[in-house]
């Protein structure tokens, strides 16, 4: 094993990257394994759970490739805006087939936040549910279109417009360095950015990220993370195709709903964040039906406890491995590994994937730190995303002077190139998975009272890791009433998952020299029990 003096491990490149695309990669796979079942999901109309062999699956997406072609120049973006239906990979692949970009939208968007990412992507295509859980997606759809005459609307109910009536043979995009997908993540400031993604860096992560956890061939997998995310729709999705496997597609995520499938399925991987699987654990512990065996957990997105880990291995008979990494990685960065101590399971996420560097620097001199020191997390490598559409100014905020990516997380690496994860430099909430940027909500409640002062922050939460909070700020002091405002203000034009889930008033801020609020204060002084909850 490598020995480091600094925290700086070097990409080892013990294997070659595959040259392929998302869908000549589909094509390949129903070539070798046409009968094996790829695809179980439910419909977006009927509600029915339907499977795909993998020769179904590549016929159905051939004929989405058709369509979009007849529909949208090849290269053209295709906004997709639905829940977890078996239409999504299906349009995945129907993209990637005729050469365009598909731009991933969280079925949770308001109304003003689903037309800005409209608009910033210049989408010339929107396909969308009608709805996800009780949320009117299709109302919210027509209503934003309206103003948006540039772009094509066309809902998931209208298949005959979005699908072909017979497959045509494609000529399948060969390019792996094409951009294949656009995925848009909160940043710490303002509006959120449209993160640019190649075909070689999904093929490829999802690829070595199978292997190095050892997923055997034709493994079904069971999938409950949002497809909007990498998570779902790269290492959940790309991955099980990899090994021509099964995906298994969990709607929405409900306990037991998921448990029975993964029983009835024969599920042998299981896709988590911590959220979901301490949901499951709760929930299979109170059951009285035997719990599914499992044999691979794979997940993370916030800090995962030695409790969790140990106790779904226990519960489930299954190996937990930890992977750590973000959106402008495609996503994944480091993993813990079958081989690796049940020490390192438990407290580190792991080494370095292959074809990465990745190094631990001063977050202010960009130093590269000796082995040990806490500082800012960093990579390069293929699967670094190409841009911020149309923010060149960000695209260069993001990378180093080395051109590495700045995670905008803070860990340490041992000599062995295990990196722990020991906290933010970010300002982001991650609540359950979701990143959420303070200063995004904060825009939508500075409207509602000029007087008073909103301050969002994340306050640690056993369920979902972290939620959102709010400290309202007046000099006259803040009432029940104020809060009730800014409440009502936040639930009609916030996403459910960002609306502040707990409101605190304060006299006054804790602020920089420069004017800045130093949030990490308040945050310390809520915990503390020294700012009044409203």
């Amino acid at each position: 094993m490598m020995h480091l003096e600094q925290a700086y491990w070097p990409a080892v490149r013990d294997t070659e990257l595959v040259e392929t695309t998302v869908g000549a990669l589909l094509r390949d796979r129903a070539a070798a394994h046409g009968e094996h079942v790829a695809l179980v999901g439910v419909r977006h109309d009927t509600g029915a759970t339907e499977r795909l062999t993998y020769a179904e699956l590549f016929d159905e997406a051939s004929r989405v490739a058709a369509a979009l072609s007849a529909l949208t120049p090849a290269g053209g973006l295709v906004a997709l805006w639905a829940p977890n239906v078996i239409e999504w990979p299906i349009i995945q692949y129907g993209a990637a087939l005729a050469g365009m970009v598909l731009v991933a939208l969280n079925p949770v968007l308001r109304d003003e936040e689903l037309e800005y990412a409209l608009s910033h992507s210049r989408a010339a295509l929107l396909l969308h549910a009608e709805a996800s859980r009780d949320y009117p997606m299709g109302e919210v759809a027509r209503r934003v279109c309206a103003r948006l005459p540039q772009l094509r609307r066309i809902s998931l109910s209208e298949s005959t417009t979005w699908r072909a009536a017979a497959a045509e043979p494609v000529s399948v995009p060969g390019d792996p360095d094409a951009v294949a997908m656009l995925q848009y993540t909160s940043g710490t400031t303002g509006k959120p950015k449209g993160v640019a993604l190649t075909h070689r860096a999904l093929v490829n992560v999802a690829r070595l990220t199978m292997e190095a956890l050892q997923v055997p061939p034709a493994a079904v997998a069971l999938n409950p993370l949002p497809m909007f995310h990498t998570a779902g729709c790269v290492i959940a999705t790309l991955g099980p195709l990899w090994v021509g496997g099964t995906v298994v597609l969990a709607e929405k995520f409900v306990p037991q709903v998921v448990l029975d499938q993964l029983r009835s399925e024969a599920a042998e991987v299981l896709f988590y964040v911590p959220t979901i699987l301490a949901a499951l654990l709760e929930q299979q512990r109170g059951s009285a039906e035997p719990a599914p065996r499992l044999r691979i957990i794979m997940g993370g997105a916030s800090e995962v406890s030695p409790t969790l880990i140990d106790g779904a291995a226990e519960v489930f008979g299954a190996e937990v491995f930890n992977l750590y990494g973000q959106t402008e990685l495609a996503p994944v960065l480091t993993l813990t590994r079958p081989e690796d101590s049940r020490d390192d399971r438990l407290n580190t996420v792991g080494r370095p994937l292959p074809h990465v560097d990745c190094k631990i620097i001063d977050p202010d001199t960009q130093e590269v730190l000796p082995v040990g020191a806490e500082g800012e997390i960093c990579a390069r490598g293929y699967q670094q995303f190409v841009e911020y559409l149309h923010d060149p100014q960000a695209t260069a905020r993001a990378l180093d002077r080395d051109g590495f990516v700045r995670t905008g997380d803070l860990g340490r690496m041992d000599e062995r190139g295990f990196v722990t994860v020991t906290g933010r430099l970010k300002e982001l909430i991650i609540r359950g998975g979701e990143n959420i940027a303070p200063v995004a909500v904060e825009g939508a409640l500075s409207k509602v009272d000029p007087e008073i002062d909103v301050v969002v922050l994340g306050l640690p939460d056993e369920k979902f890791g972290e939620i959102v909070a709010a400290v309202l700020c007046a000099g006259g002091g803040v009432d029940q009433a104020a809060k009730d405002r800014f409440l009502s203000h936040a639930r009609d034009r916030l996403a459910a998952h960002t609306v502040p889930a707990r409101w605190f008033a304060a006299r006054d801020l804790p602020v920089t020299p420069t004017g800045k609020v130093q949030r990490f204060v308040l945050r310390d002084a809520i915990l503390r029990n020294e700012i009044p909850e409203l």
